[in-house]
């Protein structure tokens, strides 16, 4: 008799996969989603299906990568370059992402993208269904790449347990109506039983949209769809709080606490750590600094801010121009204002061990978050 499984649907795996040296790597991913369920999915038989951030090199290869995974647990959905290019680089983040995190004019609204959007999500409808899955078994779709999935997955067998969870914000109707396939795109999420968001505004700006769009009206955080009544909730995503006091504890960070304190002395430190993106408000963040620096002159070599920016999506224009920026904003206001004892802003590119992470946390005096738009900041529960 088979038991109830949970199968979590993501556009990437909680791994990637690198080569070195002719040899296939299998590193476990830092993303927030693959921490945040890396232990959930091994129990029970449950499974996660996903893209492996790999293109394979041969039908050998592939075959080796999906038996390494099957081990784990995983089902690879495998992509082509092409794919990769209008689903992923194109529909998803150059028309979903800059949409929902109210970036309009950044929108390139290409028919092929939505075409392909609708293959991937097609793809990864069918490779789920190859696994078997019955009415006992619960689907977990996660985020704005497969927006389509639900409705195609329902299509297949209205009898199927189905949850989405969008990692992102929602936008107001009036913005999600630019899309030219907003519609499809409220019908795929309909498909899902349960429609799960960080924040109550989104959840209410996806309903408003139901209404405004679809004339569906919502009543008690659901909506009537034909035979169905989908559900919308709010569910904050939390960290992991042990495992962060743990660390802040440990003598390991401890010891490189010690090492931050006295490289800055008795100086205030401002800490940002944020991922490349136009929707953290890095840039304004700067301006902020520089404002301040400028407004309360004593405060000059009294304070230092710890800028930490992780690599992201850096072969797309919009965030090689915000890097460029942002290299030019630090280097200016470091000229200007920094003198041969203090450097205003310290400055990285790039990604940290989690125990650095965590000797920053408590050797830092401020967190300065600004996003302009955000699905749930983790940092900040950090």
């Amino acid at each position: 008799m088979q038991t109830k499984r949970t199968i979590i649907i993501s556009n990437r795996l909680p791994i990637r996969i690198e080569k070195q040296d002719g040899k296939l790597l299998f590193i476990p991913s830092e993303g927030g989603l693959a921490t945040g369920l890396g232990s959930y999915y091994k129990k029970g038989g449950s499974i996660w299906v996903g893209w492996p951030g790999y293109i394979p090199e041969s039908p050998e290869e592939e075959q080796l990568i999906r038996e390494e995974l099957a081990r784990q647990n995983l089902i690879p959905v495998f992509l082509s370059a092409q794919e990769l290019e209008a689903y992923y680089e194109g529909f998803s983040n150059e028309i979903l992402w800059p949409i929902c995190h109210y970036r309009l004019s950044y929108a390139v609204f290409d028919k092929s993208y939505w075409v392909a959007y609708q293959q991937v999500n097609q793809k990864f409808c069918d490779a789920t269904l190859a696994q078997h899955i019955t009415e006992k078994d619960e689907i977990w779709v996660h985020d704005y790449q497969l927006m389509l999935l639900p409705q195609l997955l329902r299509q297949q067998n209205n009898y199927l347990t189905i949850g989405y969870f969008q990692h992102i914000p929602f936008p107001a109707d009036e913005i999600f109506r630019c899309i030219p396939w907003r519609n499809e795109l409220l019908k795929g999420l309909l498909g899902a039983d349960l429609i799960a968001f960080h924040t109550y505004h989104d959840a209410q700006h996806f309903l408003n949209s139901c209404l405004n769009l679809l004339h569906l009206s919502p009543k008690n955080n659901s909506v009537r769809c034909r035979d169905r009544r989908v559900h919308v909730e709010v569910f904050p995503m939390g960290i992991d709080f042990e495992k962060f006091e743990q660390l802040s504890k440990s003598t390991d960070v401890l010891s490189r606490v010690q090492v931050l304190q006295e490289q800055y002395q008795d100086r205030k430190i401002i800490l940002s750590i944020d991922r490349l993106d136009y929707s953290k408000g890095i840039l304004e963040r700067l301006a902020a600094y520089e404002n301040l620096l400028q407004t309360y002159p004593e405060l000059r070599n009294r304070v230092v801010l710890y800028m930490l920016v992780v690599p992201s999506r850096d072969n797309v224009a919009q965030y090689k121009l915000l890097r460029d920026e942002i290299d030019r904003m630090v280097g200016h206001i470091n000229a200007v204002y920094g003198s041969d004892e203090w450097i205003p802003i310290t400055y990285f590119y790039n990604s940290l061990a989690i125990e650095d992470l965590a000797a920053l946390y408590v050797a830092a005096d401020i967190c300065l978050v600004t996003s302009l738009r955000d699905g749930m900041n983790l940092v900040c529960k950090e």
